[in-house]
């Protein structure tokens, strides 16, 4: 289980899988804040800085890619759980070592809502476990 109200922002322009996801991590206790495309992700990225950021690959106006660079960039120091979704590969849930497409994380959208909450709540345990490179 997460702290209470940690933040998530869900960037999906299918809202039946944005409103699916949404429900599965509020029940989880998150705070969660959605976006229709990537434009809009970016600005509420930055009005509520949330620890963790889902995007969808493929959205109108700004895809995900640019999405997901532009809020690591825009994070600095203070990089949120970045977390990319497409239904453009089947295979598990992965990590890269340095970010791909924007984020270091890649979850299948077939990945049960379930399951990419429990995924993103060992993440953030894992980053608070990281020591502060101040």
């Amino acid at each position: 289980m997460t702290e209470a109200g940690t933040k998530i922002a869900i960037i999906d322009d299918d809202p039946f899988f944005q409103r699916i996801l949404s429900d599965a991590f509020r029940e989880a206790g998150f705070s969660v804040y959605t976006a229709n495309d990537g434009i809009e992700g970016v600005k509420l990225y930055l009005e509520q800085l949330p620890e963790v950021v889902i995007s969808d690959l493929v959205m109108p106006r700004m895809g995900g890619v640019s999405t997901c660079m532009e809020i690591a960039r825009l994070a600095g120091e203070r990089q949120p759980v970045i977390i990319l979704l497409t239904s453009m590969f089947q295979e598990g849930p992965h990590e890269h070592e340095t970010p791909e497409m924007g984020a270091r994380f890649h979850i299948p959208k077939s990945t049960a809502p379930l399951d990419i909450v429990i995924l993103v709540e060992q993440l953030i345990e894992r980053t608070k476990l990281q020591p502060d490179p101040h």
